[in-house]
């Protein structure tokens, strides 16, 4: 019992680090958010590291149940190493978008962060359905955040 508490808490530290590190190095990402000129339906500033920081959580969860279910086999094997893909690139996005202001290209890449997402939930689903459904809300907010990275691209100019 111990070790499974230990391998849930490090599932879900995995994602949350993530998280954290992404918004260090995108440096004071809220801020500059702040003073863009965003479209309608953006939520407020204080909404974001809530919404995501309950979105971590749920990815390690996930993770943790598709882990628990022999991390030898196969399956499973693929299944966390699209997971790790996926999570590298939600961490690559907040530095291109908010370090960068690279709008346009953030917004490709979070096109590609949402097919990772899929691929990751079809595969999770495979091997566990509670973690696959665990992951719908992280599909569908990114779904979301693409809106709101084409909004701000549309009324600020965005780079690249």
């Amino acid at each position: 019992m111990q070790t499974k508490r230990k391998q849930l808490a490090i599932s879900v530290a995995i994602p949350l680090l993530t998280g954290v590190l992404s918004a260090i190095v995108s440096g004071g990402g809220m801020k500059a958010f702040s003073m863009l000129s965003k479209p309608p339906l953006s939520p407020p500033g204080w909404l974001f590291p809530v919404v995501w920081t309950i979105l971590y959580i749920l990815m390690g969860i996930a993770s943790f149940l598709v882990y628990q279910k022999g991390p030898k086999r196969p399956a499973v094997m693929r299944a966390l190493t699209v997971y790790g893909l996926q999570l590298a690139v939600n961490f690559l996005w907040s530095v291109f978008f908010f370090r960068f202001g690279w709008y346009w290209f953030s917004f490709l890449w979070l096109v590609l962060l949402w097919f990772l997402i899929l691929v990751t939930i079809i595969q999770f689903e495979q091997i566990s359905k509670p973690a696959a459904l665990l992951l719908v809300p992280y599909l569908l907010w990114v779904t979301f955040a693409g809106y709101l990275n084409v909004g701000v691209a549309i009324l600020n100019g965005g780079r690249l």
